[in-house]
């Protein structure tokens, strides 16, 4: 494989939450400016079509990333009002739930439990997505998440926004540009909290910390090919498996897995 698998600091249980939530309200706002959600809905669309019922599953959902904008888009068209969406994560946010909760929505909620990708409960049926966190995963974790989809016969997307298309050598060549980004996106996060200003304006720990996450994450995403040999073994007569580019604002990654009606 391409990849390397380099520490992001978000993947460490001892990372403070409040600087964990810091790093991912930036993703929303990345997930934004790359226009992810309308790449999601196309690719919702044809996934929710081979499922048993109108559900997503978001897993290692973090801040939420684009799913609350592509929940919303989905319940509009004809014949998802009944769609729900469940949010996961391994380390769940819990000032995300709570605003959720308030909402008082029954077909969106933010599990505060802690969810393994890797191994879903029976209970959690839908379509399962990991926008922007598959690259998190070690190879045997990322087979075991695709197995696991499989075996339980729920369909999956999987959606990333980082590149690997450049030698690895150059991941570094990143840093400073992700850092200064982090400095220009911070004031469109929600919620924008005090602890976020300070550790980005006074004491720069978040960009930082995004910045190398950020570097990182283009050195340990999945190439098509990465993705082809993560799949070796799964096709089978009744699951299919797909994988993808998707042009736009920046070079995109998608891996669908559908089960075939028996």
């Amino acid at each position: 494989m391409k990849r390397i698998h380099l520490f992001e600091f978000e993947d460490f249980a001892w990372f403070p939450n409040s600087l964990r939530s810091g790093l991912t309200r930036l993703m929303v706002v990345m997930h934004k400016l790359l226009g992810s959600s309308a790449d999601l809905v196309l690719l919702l669309n044809r996934a929710l079509a081979y499922s048993e019922s109108a559900a997503i599953v978001d897993l290692c959902s973090g801040s939420g990333g684009p799913m609350l904008d592509v929940y919303r888009t989905l319940k509009q068209q004809p014949g998802l009002a009944r769609l729900t969406l469940t949010l996961t994560d391994l380390y769940p946010n819990r000032t995300l739930a709570a605003a959720i909760e308030r909402q008082a929505d029954s077909a969106l909620l933010y599990d505060t439990h802690s969810i393994n990708a890797a191994d879903v409960a029976p209970e959690l049926r839908g379509v399962r997505t990991l926008v922007g966190s598959f690259h998190h995963m070690r190879p045997e974790v990322a087979r075991r998440i695709l197995q696991d989809a499989q075996e339980k016969r729920q369909p999956i997307c999987v959606y990333e926004i980082s590149d690997n298309s450049f030698p690895i050598s150059l991941w570094w060549v990143a840093l400073p540009l992700n850092f200064l980004m982090a400095l220009f996106i911070t004031p469109f996060a929600r919620p924008v909290t005090t602890k976020q200003l300070f550790f980005t304006y006074a004491l720069p720990v978040i960009p930082l910390c995004f910045a190398w996450d950020g570097a990182v994450s283009n050195a340990r995403t999945y190439t098509l090919g990465d993705m082809a040999t993560l799949l070796e073994g799964l096709q089978s007569d009744d699951y299919t498996w797909e994988t993808g580019l998707i042009s736009g604002k920046a070079r995109k990654l998608y891996l669908l897995g559908l089960p075939k009606a028996r």
